[in-house]
């Protein structure tokens, strides 16, 4: 689900394949990997009304399916959340 591994610039968290961590980048938040984009933004934009293809003609760094992976796996979260 996640790795660490060294980068230039220190450590580097990868949370799923679609999203990174890396300390010297936007301070280490979450983030959409190879893009300064945090996955917030994601679940910010969404929450507004926007839609996915509108978040992603805004973001065009990120991947569709890395903004899918995201959405899935937060709602796996919330779905094994609710079952515990």
């Amino acid at each position: 689900m996640f790795s660490i591994a060294e980068e230039g610039t220190g450590m580097k968290l990868t949370l799923l394949d679609a999203v990174e961590c890396v300390p010297a980048r936007v301070s280490g938040v979450p983030v959409f990997r190879n893009t300064r984009v945090p996955i917030a933004s994601l679940f910010k934009n969404l929450r507004d009304g926007a839609s996915i293809d509108e978040f992603l003609e805004w973001f065009p760094g990120v991947r569709r399916e890395d903004a899918v992976a995201v959405l899935n796996h937060e709602a796996n979260e919330v779905l094994a959340a609710g079952q515990s």
